[in-house]
């Protein structure tokens, strides 16, 4: 992981000219995909990806149902256009299965789902061109998309991933922080009671860096869940000057 070759911050800043606890820019246009439930497109620096939410409906295979509660499936993908390391490649490879449960574990807490016993609901995340944090950035825009649906959630979760390098903590990892970093540590966060609802690490922190690293993600996520937010607003202000 640790690329001594590679000097991430350099007098305070890092390579692209960002602050250790400054994201990328952010924007989320909703309702892209007009024949799902509900969809988001999401830029976040470089990636660019879309979420789209399908269900409840009937579990496929049956078996598969549960009868007292919905099941979420999630399938992340990345385009083999996405990024040099994905050209050519077609399917699901093991990193996109870890990211699709991881993220399906994410909204299965939050959803209402012994609102839907015996279905199930679909949430595909789609990236179009990957620089780094795409699980953060996937579960943050699936997460507008399943606002856009309708389906009850107890929270809008949001996710960012923060890291280290070197005894620096660092914010929102871009590709090349993210392969030649000391730590990466995706997180997802409920924003109504700040509760965690993924938290993976790859690396190692001190205690010290560690609660720096969760208290930079909390204030980002105030951007973060006011972005989605202002995106959920902008679709019903739509919709009402639709219908006046």
């Amino acid at each position: 992981m640790k690329n001594n070759d590679i000097k991430l911050i350099s007098n305070g800043k890092r390579l692209d000219g960002r602050a250790p606890n400054e994201m990328r820019s952010m924007k989320i246009v909703p309702n892209v995909v007009k024949n799902s439930g509900g969809s988001a497109y999401m830029e976040w620096g470089k990636n660019k990806i879309i979420a789209a939410v399908y269900g409840p409906g009937e579990a496929l295979p049956r078996h598969t149902a549960n009868p007292d509660r919905a099941v979420i499936k999630c399938r992340y993908m990345m385009a083999p256009f996405s990024s040099s390391e994905e050209h050519g490649r077609v399917g699901m490879n093991r990193r996109a299965i870890e990211i699709s449960k991881v993220t399906a574990e994410v909204f299965e807490n939050i959803v209402l789902l012994d609102q839907f016993p015996g279905t199930e609901i679909n949430i595909y995340i789609e990236v179009l061109q990957s620089d780094g944090g795409t699980r953060a950035a996937g579960i943050t825009c699936a997460s507008v998309a399943m606002a856009l649906s309708g389906i009850p959630m107890k929270d809008l979760p949001y996710a960012v991933s923060v890291g280290k390098v070197g005894e620096d903590v660092i914010l929102d990892l871009d590709k090349l922080e993210d392969n030649y970093s000391d730590a990466d540590v995706p997180l997802a966060i409920l924003p109504r009671t700040d509760s965690v609802a993924l938290l993976q690490m790859d690396g190692e922190m001190t205690k010290k860096q560690f609660n720096d690293a969760m208290a930079m993600a909390m204030e980002a996520g105030k951007t973060i869940s006011k972005l989605q937010k202002d995106a959920l607003r902008s679709q019903y202000i739509e919709q009402e000057q639709k219908y006046r």
